[in-house]
């Protein structure tokens, strides 16, 4: 499998907008094809304490575990990866050195207003940080918005079904559509 060949599609957005369960149903709708591909949820590289001294951001951190995953993903054969992360949209390059090769990078921005992420972090968080998560979820959408370059597709998820969310944001990356890629031949991982 040449490097090149490979394939991201970033979900990013702030807290409350449905990342985590949009990537699961993005998963879902692309098996339903028998499109291979895994799915990383990035929150889950970073979560130590405390931070390193030397990466106070956990971005190395965040990095290398990405790259460490991707690495046996890719020995079985793999080559499109989705990854959830909040700032996922504004980290194209280190996705690319942790995949490890120049992937076609496909980002999708999914935006929801205040009232529907307060609400959706309302239900998710039921420990100490619901405060924490809705201030930052305020701040992170606005920076997000300001920042995300403009061929990153911005796909909103207010008063939207999980399944026509997934759907668009698969139609950006046109894994279904490439006609040089059958769902037998997808399927076909190399080991």
């Amino acid at each position: 499998m040449l490097a090149a060949s490979y394939e991201a599609l970033l979900i990013g957005g702030r807290a409350g907008v449905g990342k985590t369960t949009v990537g699961w149903e993005i998963s879902a709708q692309l098996q339903a094809l028998r499109i291979a591909h895994c799915l990383i949820e990035g929150d889950n590289l970073d979560q130590a304490f405390p931070a390193p001294a030397d990466d106070p951001a956990r971005t190395k951190m965040t990095e290398a575990n990405l790259a460490a995953l991707w690495r046996n993903y890719a020995a079985l054969g793999y080559r499109r990866l989705i990854y959830t992360n909040t700032v996922s949209v504004l980290e194209p390059d280190l996705i690319a050195r942790a995949m490890g090769s120049a992937p076609r990078i496909t980002a999708v921005l999914l935006t929801a207003d205040d009232a529907t992420a307060r609400q959706r972090l309302d239900t998710r968080e039921i420990g100490s940080q619901l405060g924490a998560h809705i201030t930052r979820s305020t701040a992170m959408a606005q920076h997000l918005e300001a920042t995300a370059p403009s061929w990153v597709a911005r796909v909103s998820t207010d008063a939207r079904s999980i399944t026509d969310i997934a759907r668009d944001a698969i139609a950006a990356t046109n894994w279904a559509t490439q006609p040089s890629q059958s769902a037998d031949h997808d399927l076909r991982l190399e080991y």
